[in-house]
């Protein structure tokens, strides 16, 4: 599985700008990047970007969240759930996702993404353009998935009203090395959101302003 696309447009020019994207940062004073949430249904995915983008921006850092849902109603709605389509759904969100990080924003992307070779193109991509690129799995016990079930999904899948759902008909390849390993059904969404703040002043990736 691969995410690289045929350039059908021709007769087309990159036009540079006059800022590089060191110089935009230090005149922002912010670094860019991606925060890639990945786990299955009812995760936490989700709550935990709404809270750690609230964080954030009431730190006056600039952040957007890219919600996997949220997508499908606007860019994506063309897109359904076969293999096919969640690969162009993780490859035009992926393109989103480092252009908002070239623009020095901390980009909060949730998505299932449940393909190793996908979430690894994430990567190479943000890899390739110099911004840093963060993979969060966020995790919990399938028990504890189907307890929770907000939209009643999981319900609808073991039912077989729902076909190709992740991690029941449909396979999920957890990340083997990923920047950080949340359990949600062990933490507090506090405590995973602090964890991710840990990490990136650790990393040197937030705002010396940032007092979270």
């Amino acid at each position: 599985m691969t995410m690289s696309v045929e350039q059908k447009a021709t007769n087309i020019t990159w036009h540079a700008g006059e800022f590089t994207h060191a110089e935009r940062s230090a005149l922002l004073g912010q670094k860019g990047l991606t925060i890639w949430l990945t786990g299955l249904s009812a995760s936490g995915k989700s709550t935990i970007g709404v809270a750690l983008e609230q964080t954030l921006l009431n730190n006056s850092v600039n952040a957007y969240r890219l919600d996997g849902d949220n997508i499908r109603f606007g860019l994506n709605k063309n897109l359904g759930f076969s293999d096919a389509d969640r690969q162009e759904n993780i490859r035009r969100v992926a393109e989103v996702a480092k252009l908002f990080a070239d623009a020095c924003t901390i980009t909060i992307a949730s998505f299932i993404s449940p393909f190793k070779a996908d979430r690894d193109a994430v990567r190479a991509l943000h890899e390739a353009a110099n911004l840093p690129f963060i993979e969060i799995y966020v995790d919990a016990s399938l028990d504890t998935l189907k307890e929770r079930d907000p939209k009643g999904l999981y319900k609808k899948a073991l039912a077989g009203e729902i076909k190709d759902f992740t991690g029941i008909s449909s396979p999920y390849e957890a990340p083997e090395k990923p920047e950080l390993h949340l359990k949600t059904d062990a933490s507090s969404v506090e405590e995973c959101v602090q964890a991710i703040l840990d990490y990136l002043r650790e990393k040197d990736l937030l705002p010396n302003k940032t007092s979270a």
